[in-house]
Formats: C-alpha cells, sequence, structure tokens
C-alpha cells in the first residue's frame, strides 16, 4: 500500500544575490566585472528571503487581494490638496538652500531661515547626506536639528555612533546653554527600537547619524553590509512616508568618494547631498546630485570654526584677503543655482617631456581643459605640447559651466608667458572651438556680483546688458583680443 503524498514545503528560502556598489545592479552569481557598469569586483553578496507570491490551487492562477486599496484614476481627477507643499525650514539657510524651494534673495539672510521663502525639508521626505570623517556631517545635523526644535518642531535625533552624554557635550559646545526642548536625543543602532522611539515620540523631522551603523535584528548580516543597508533604509523610507516624518539620513563615503554602499541606496531617497571640502582648511560647501523636490544646481556655503559650522553669505571668502592680480590667477564670477560666485581660477605651466605632458584639475572639468590647451595652441600660436599644466578653482569649489572658459584660458596663458591682467579686472566668457568668445546667460547678475566685490573692468563677450555703476565692460570677440589685456 503506498503511503501518503507528500508534498514540497512552501517555506521562503534565502536567496543569495550579488548587488553592484557602483550602479546597484543585481546579478545572479558573482563575477569579476559588473556586466552592466562595467565596474571591477564591486559585486557584494546581498541574501534575501524569498517571496512568495498569493496564488491559487492552481499553478498562475493569482487570487485578487480584496479590500480598499490605490485606484488609478484620470490625473485630471487627482486632487492635489489646496495649495503647494508647506515646507519645513531649518533656520540654516545655507542648508534650506540646497534643500530647494521657492528663495527670496532679496530678504534672506544668514542670520536666521529664509525670510518669506519656502526654502526647507518637504514632509515625508528622505534625504542621504554623505562626506568625508570629520568633514562636518554630524555638526551640520545638529545644527539643523536644534534650528528645526527652537521653530516648534519636534525632533528626534538617532545617534548610533555616540551615546547621549557625549551628543550632549557637543551639543553644549555648538549651541551654548540654549538647548531646545523640543529635541529629543536616542542612542541605539536597533533598527526595532529606533522605529517604535519614533512612533511614541512623533517626530516632525528624524535623524539617523549615521545609516551603517543600526542593524535589524532579524537579518543574519553585520551593520554596515549590503542587506542590512537596504533593509533598513526601506523600512525607514516607509516610516517617512506613511507618518508624514522628514527623514535625515547621515552616511559615510569610500575611499573614491561615493556613498558606501550600494548605488540603490541613492535610488531609495528622495534628495542626496554630498558634504564637500578638505578637512584642513575651513570652508565647506554642501551640494546636491539628487533632489526631487528642487534643483540640484544650488550649494550651501559653510566656513568651520571651534562654535561650529558658520554660514557663508555671499561667498566673499572664497576670494583670499590678501588675493592680488599675478601670473596664472584669474577671477571669473560663476553661477550656482541662484546665487553668483566670484571663483579664482589658477593655472601652472611647467617644463615637461614632449608625448607625455601632465594634464591635472582640481575642481574643474578636465576635458573642457584639454579642449581649451588645443584652442590656445592652434589660434594663439602657444606651445603648450610640452607643458606640465596644472589648473584649479580655489575654494574647494567646483566649477562645470563654460562661462569660466575664458578666466582659465587666460590663466594658463599668464602662466606660460609670466604675465598678468591689471588689478581690479575679471573674466566672463565660454570659448569656442573657433576661438570665439561667447556670449553666456544671466550676464547682468554676473556683471552686478563683480562690481558688488570691487572689480572695476570686466572682460566679456559682446552684450547687451549694461554694465553696473563704477564698473567697465571691455566687449571680446576673440581670444586674442583677450590676450592682449595681458601686461
Amino acid at each position: 500500500m503506498a503511503g501518503p503524498i507528500r508534498y514540497p514545503s512552501r517555506m521562503a528560502k534565502t536567496r543569495v544575490q550579488f548587488v553592484c556598489n557602483q550602479c546597484g545592479a543585481v546579478q545572479p552569481k558573482w563575477m569579476g566585472k559588473c556586466p552592466d557598469c562595467g565596474a571591477w569586483d564591486a559585486l557584494e553578496e546581498f541574501r534575501d528571503a524569498g517571496k512568495q507570491a498569493k496564488q491559487g490551487p492552481f499553478s498562475g492562477s493569482v487570487v485578487p487581494i480584496d479590500g480598499d486599496g490605490a485606484q488609478a484614476l484620470p490625473i485630471g481627477e487627482i486632487d492635489a490638496g489646496s495649495g503647494p507643499v508647506t515646507r519645513v525650514p531649518s533656520g540654516v539657510f545655507e542648508f534650506d538652500r540646497v534643500l530647494g524651494g521657492a528663495i527670496d534673495t532679496e530678504t534672506a539672510s544668514v542670520d536666521g531661515a529664509a525670510k518669506g521663502s519656502g526654502a526647507g525639508l518637504v514632509p515625508g521626505s528622505a534625504v542621504l547626506i554623505g562626506g568625508d570623517p570629520g568633514i562636518g556631517k554630524s555638526t551640520l545635523m545638529l545644527q539643523a536639528a536644534a534650528g528645526l526644535a527652537r521653530r516648534g518642531q519636534r525632533v528626534l535625533y538617532v545617534t548610533s555612533e555616540e551615546s547621549a552624554q557625549q551628543l550632549k557635550l557637543r551639543a553644549a559646545r555648538l549651541l551654548g546653554g540654549d538647548l531646545p526642548d523640543n529635541l529629543f536625543v536616542l542612542a541605539d543602532t536597533n533598527l526595532a527600537r529606533t522605529l517604535e522611539q519614533a512612533r511614541r515620540v512623533e517626530p516632525a523631522v528624524l535623524v539617523v547619524d549615521s545609516i551603517q551603523m543600526l542593524y535589524k535584528g532579524d537579518l543574519p548580516a553585520a551593520p554596515g553590509s549590503v542587506t542590512q543597508l537596504r533593509a533598513c533604509c526601506l523600512e525607514l523610507v516607509y516610516h517617512a512616508k506613511l507618518t508624514g516624518t522628514a527623514l535625515l539620513l547621515v552616511g559615510h563615503v569610500t575611499k573614491q568618494g561615493g556613498l558606501a554602499g550600494p548605488r540603490l541606496l541613492e535610488h531609495m531617497v528622495d534628495t542626496v547631498l554630498y558634504f564637500e571640502g578638505d578637512r584642513y582648511h575651513s570652508y565647506r560647501v554642501v551640494r546636491a546630485i539628487k533632489n526631487r523636490f528642487g534643483t540640484t544646481l544650488e550649494v550651501g556655503l559653510f566656513e568651520m570654526t571651534d562654535r561650529g559650522l558658520t554660514q557663508v553669505e555671499d561667498g566673499r571668502g572664497l576670494l583670499a584677503a590678501e588675493y592680488q592680480s599675478r601670473p596664472g590667477s584669474v577671477v571669473c564670477p560663476v553661477l550656482h543655482g541662484t546665487r553668483c560666485l566670484l571663483v579664482e581660477m589658477q593655472a601652472l605651466t611647467a617644463t615637461g617631456f614632449l608625448g607625455s605632458a601632465k594634464r591635472k584639475v582640481s575642481g574643474l572639468d578636465g576635458s573642457r581643459l584639454a579642449m581649451l590647451i588645443a584652442v590656445l595652441e592652434k589660434h594663439a600660436e602657444l606651445r603648450l605640447a610640452d607643458q606640465d599644466i596644472f589648473a584649479s578653482a580655489v575654494g574647494g569649489m567646483k566649477v562645470a559651466e563654460p562661462a569660466a572658459d575664458l578666466g582659465l584660458a587666460l590663466a594658463i596663458a599668464g602662466s606660460l608667458l609670466n604675465r598678468s591682467l591689471e588689478p581690479g579686472v575679471c573674466a566672463i566668457g565660454e570659448i569656442g572651438l573657433g576661438g570665439e568668445v561667447r556670449h553666456v546667460q544671466q550676464m547682468e547678475q554676473r556683471l552686478r556680483e563683480a562690481a558688488r566685490m570691487g572689480f572695476t573692468r570686466i572682460l566679456t563677450p559682446k552684450t547687451p546688458a549694461k554694465p553696473p555703476k563704477g564698473a567697465k565692460v571691455v566687449p571680446l570677440r576673440t581670444l586674442g583680443q583677450a590676450l592682449e589685456h595681458l601686461g
């Protein structure tokens, strides 16, 4: 007599997959090279419980989900609310500027939040901020959390790398004796306990410093691994969307400067910010590389002091107090979002070897530098093929717009010829492959800012913009005309 029929168990199996930490692609097996992005040795092991599909008694028959779920509606019938989303300003204007929103540049100041503006955090959004160790990420988050608490918002600051006592000592040093009562602190690394405290406190803003140290107890993986990072980030984002809590996550960066962990962390959040700068210098820059609720062109400027981060209002500090015109140095007004900053472009030429000359940049586009070198050789008859050329944007800024072409070309030529522009002269303009100087956008704003910073002569392409009071505009058509101003 045959025995009872035994059916295979439907228990969830643990699947082993491999996630690329460069592009976030998932592969079924390990390979030395990611087939999607081509990165070598970038696949990391990721274990995920198998998903049980809701199936009927026959294979392929799916049981419909009962209950009131989301319904598809024509886009015209969707209720978008009574008005625009009300953002939550943190009181740190430079931070709010990068987060996005309507900024009133005439009434905004750094002594508080943006006056009369809608810049700041969007309720229910998730923001990921990364930076090098010691750059000031925790300091910025603590100052922003204190600013939110002072404005009546309830804030929960979860620290997974410090004790509560250590955080209070740092807060007392940065904030003085004014510690707001609406700022709650939790020192824990367990995700379940963190979410439980978030449900009890019901904060408007939840800060997690840092996401790499959180762990989920039911996952057999170490904190900071791909499995833990993905699971913890997903649950925190779901909690933020469900409760309308603004979520701020602090992340570490790798040696290459990218956020630690797979790129899928960047895909799961709404905004990704990078906190940049040299830890041995005082100036810091906050920029957005992804922002679903604003532009990615804005930058926030800070200066690190013994009392924490001080906001830089107009970028005046980017030009050193001892700045003076010299060979290989030209000032150029560049735009970052709604703000115009005067950045010093520096270049150095040194005798190298023909065929193996070095081209190094810092804060600039290397391919743009190669193009300008070719234009200088072709249309200015400068011999640069055997010259090592080093170019830099001073102040930790990253300059990518073509409006800085003229300033960089003049800096290279000035270093080679040992000539400089006269004091009080700056340059604006894009250079074409034919050696012509082309018009750039928002010229009036650039001219106005240059004049405000004390520049009396401005080298520009031919423009209908009126020169500001106290400054003279020198129109140029070709790169050769610009080089004539090197004395």
